[in-house]
């Protein structure tokens, strides 16, 4: 497989303009993320649950919009208070930031938006999807709840993410190890920084299931650290810190993750 044309050029115009968009992703995990959308060997819908003031929606609508990949479906329904939303210096709402963020990057016709709970898009959903971007509800109920909803919709080839992963939260990194990680339906996978990652491979995800199960290892160490939630401190901080340093997490360049991702 190939990189698509003027990657390198689409790639620094997404940063950009997440660069300048309030939220939380980092600068690798915002690449990482912009190169699945733009990479991922399959057809379907990007779905983003959980948009915030939009940093991550700037970004897959920039690249969708570059390569003709249709509009980022961007679900979140933008209520306040949340532990994973904390910055609304208290508003009770997101959305009008969401908006402006989505009008200043020019990408307004690019996102089909779902001022919704995730559960209430769900119910009518019946598209196929190439990109699976979960950073909404980060509870084990929540997290589990996207991804038992809308996982089956993955197109085979697909790519599932989840923000937050390798931080202090319970449901992205259960959901990883416990419902990907450990099923043969996913083949290759990783971590860019705090998201987690896996190509849906049902027919032959089996054939990479020691390579999951090495990760799976190290990244179930963590889970008794933030099992039921809770602000970690002292050495139970230490010890989840200690923990998430063993699991890798770095970049990895475009051609080789489609190396690795090839069909």
């Amino acid at each position: 497989m190939r990189l698509p044309p003027d990657f390198d050029a689409v790639m620094e115009e997404a940063w950009e303009k997440v660069r300048v968009t309030p939220g939380f992703l980092t600068e690798l995990e915002a690449r990482s993320l912009a190169m699945m959308a733009a990479c991922t060997p399959a057809a379907g819908m990007i779905v983003e649950i959980g948009s915030f003031k939009g940093r991550s929606t700037v970004g897959l609508a920039t690249v969708a919009a570059r390569y003709g990949l249709g509009q980022v479906v961007a679900i979140d329904p933008h209520t306040a208070p949340s532990v994973t939303c904390p910055d609304l210096e208290g508003k009770s709402s997101s959305f009008d930031e969401f908006l402006a963020s989505l009008k200043t990057a020019q990408v307004e016709k690019q996102v089909e938006v779902h001022r919704a709970f995730s559960q209430d898009v769900a119910r009518d959903w019946s598209r196929p999807i190439r990109l699976l971007w979960i950073d909404g509800d980060h509870t084990y109920e929540g997290a589990k709840r996207d991804f038992d909803l809308f996982s089956p919709f993955l197109v085979e080839g697909g790519i599932i993410a989840l923000h937050d992963a390798l931080h202090e939260f319970e449901g992205p990194i259960r959901v990883f190890v416990e419902d990907i990680l450990r099923s043969d339906k996913f083949g290759v996978a990783g971590f860019f920084g705090s998201i987690a990652w896996a190509q849906y491979r049902p027919a032959d995800g089996a054939r990479f299931a020691r390579e999951r199960e090495g990760l799976a290892t190290r990244a179930a160490r963590l889970i008794p650290s933030v099992r039921g939630g809770g602000e970690l401190k002292g050495l139970p901080k230490l010890r989840f810190k200690l923990m998430r340093s063993m699991v890798p997490r770095g970049g990895m360049k475009a051609e080789a993750w489609l190396e690795k991702c090839g069909m």
